[in-house]
């Protein structure tokens, strides 16, 4: 179990500024980002081993092998 930034936020916002970069603002000028959205993330295997009832309801579940937006790794994630 632990908590991960949420990827798609990060990503966007890396976008942002490569876009303000590129209409010619000088990276310095650009306020660093501090993550606000988090994802927990649960391992299933070590949840049923813990015998941990994990609430499908408020989360999504991720299948072995699949790429980001909510397709990766084997485990359920759910947004703090």
């Amino acid at each position: 179990m632990g908590y991960a930034v949420d990827l798609a936020e990060l990503l966007r916002r890396m976008a942002d500024d490569v876009h303000q970069i590129l209409k010619g603002a000088k990276p310095g000028d650009i306020p660093i980002y501090q993550p606000t959205k988090f994802e927990l993330l649960i391992n299933l295997k070590t949840a049923k081993a813990l015998d941990l009832t994990i609430p499908l309801g408020a989360a999504r579940s991720r299948r072995p092998g699949d790429r980001m937006r909510g397709r990766a790794l084997p485990h359920l994630r759910a947004s703090c």
